[in-house]
């Protein structure tokens, strides 16, 4: 007994530096990682700014808590030639997704929510919800079939619902929900969550549910499930539960005045296939300045505004199993539930599948690409990206500005490419 003790206030010791200290800033070789092969990374993104296929990017890398790399490259806005600063804030689009299924599972391991619950439970509105049977392009109409079983949690998380999404969605749900005033998710009008998650139940889903992977509003409804579950706004429950611990002080729906110098301009691409600056509004009536304008729409699935620093502190108490600079937000369980195979055989490619809110790498993923088998990610509208590889410590995010890009691929594939290559496995 004494033994096994001592054995368990062993681990503890060990695991106590990298679990209760803030992610730290540190020189690479004393933490893995090659300063030489880092700085070719600055040189492949500089390649981009030079040939005006980007304005600029902000990218961190971490290892076992150790900042190795955290630097901007280029332009946060061109027309004032403000440098893209490391502190640069970015609209993160669905990257908020990750948060706001951390702050459902967060509720989850109160006891104040089942995975398999209807969510009818919780918003009465999305009971009896019908199927997209037939689709009039002309007029917008459609009929429907009775869903077959109602729309869980889980199915939420999973984007298996059937729930599409606005503008960038299919042409049937760009239809029907621009018909009912249903937004993406930037906003800057005075509108309200759960006004719109009420009517977004009334409307069709694009298949019955558990049947397909379809990618969509699932989180913006969850983001709902969390105010009426909590009783408080989202924008508080983040604030209070998440960004508060995590001292994520840079992070929010809409940016107090004294932050939003910082927010880096948004981009778009040229027929000739150079960054030039966006229109006021554009990509289906979306207006670029929503993170300053607005102040009621707490959208889970897209509204959030951060810094990589922030995301990566967010994305680091991940891989330390649920705690950061000595404060716990979930166990070692839950995290492991949320980032295994939630959907089957549905897949998403290159033998990945989907969790509770992240992609999860498969073999075919991590023979495709270095990450390792079990790796979690995913990435955000205006051209983001982040990844955690517990199997090699890494956390990894890389932010820009620019939707359409063709070349964002490219880009995000060569920046992971080149953090492993920099990474000597130490």
């Amino acid at each position: 007994m004494k033994v096994k003790y001592l054995f368990y206030s062993l681990i503890s010791v060990v695991l106590t530096p990298v679990y209760a200290q803030k992610l730290q800033v540190s020189d690479p070789a004393q933490a893995g990682f090659s300063r030489e092969r880092l700085d070719k990374i600055d040189d492949m993104l500089q390649e981009y700014v030079s040939a005006k296929k980007i304005a600029g990017a902000v990218a961190l890398i971490a290892h076992d808590g150790k900042i190795v790399y955290h630097k901007g490259t280029g332009y946060a806005d061109i027309r004032e030639k403000r440098n893209m600063a490391p502190n640069t804030i970015f609209r993160i689009a669905s990257q908020t997704k990750a948060i706001t299924s951390t702050a459902v599972m967060m509720l989850f391991e109160e006891g104040k929510l089942l995975l398999d619950d209807p969510v009818s439970l919780y918003i009465p509105e999305f009971k009896d919800q019908g199927v997209l049977d037939e689709f009039k392009p002309a007029d917008s109409t459609y009929t429907t079939v009775p869903a077959r079983r109602a729309v869980t949690i889980r199915d939420l998380l999973t984007h298996t619902s059937g729930i599409g999404y606005a503008v960038i969605g299919s042409k049937e749900a760009n239809a029907i929900y621009a018909r009912a005033g249903i937004p993406a998710g930037f906003v800057a009008e005075p509108l309200k969550l759960g006004d719109k998650m009420k009517i977004l139940a009334k409307l069709p889903l694009t298949h019955q549910p558990g049947e397909k992977f379809t990618y969509g509003l699932n989180t913006d409804v969850l983001g709902y499930v969390v105010e009426v579950v909590s009783g408080i706004s989202l924008d508080d429950f983040f604030r209070q539960r998440i960004f508060q611990p995590l001292q994520m002080n840079d992070t929010y729906f809409y940016l107090p005045r004294d932050k939003q110098a910082r927010l880096a301009e948004v981009y778009v691409e040229n027929q000739a296939g150079e960054t030039v600056e966006a229109p006021q509004v554009s990509h289906g009536g979306i207006d670029k300045d929503y993170p300053l304008k607005g102040s009621t729409y707490f959208s889970g699935g897209a509204g959030l505004s951060s810094t990589a620093a922030d995301y990566a502190a967010f994305l680091q108490m991940l891989l330390n199993g649920g705690i950061y600079n000595g404060k716990r937000l979930l166990s070692p369980d839950t995290i492991r539930l949320m980032t295994v195979n939630q959907i089957g055989e549905l897949g998403l490619g290159y033998g990945n599948t989907f969790g509770l809110g992240f992609e999860i790498v498969g073999k075919g993923g991590s023979a495709a690409l270095p990450w390792h088998e079990g790796s979690f990610s995913w990435g955000g509208y205006f051209g983001s990206h982040y990844w955690v590889d517990p199997a090699s410590g890494i956390v990894a995010v890389i932010l820009t500005q620019e939707v359409p890009n063709r070349e964002w691929g490219d880009i995000s594939a060569k920046f992971k490419n080149m953090v492993y290559a920099a990474h000597t496995g130490k």
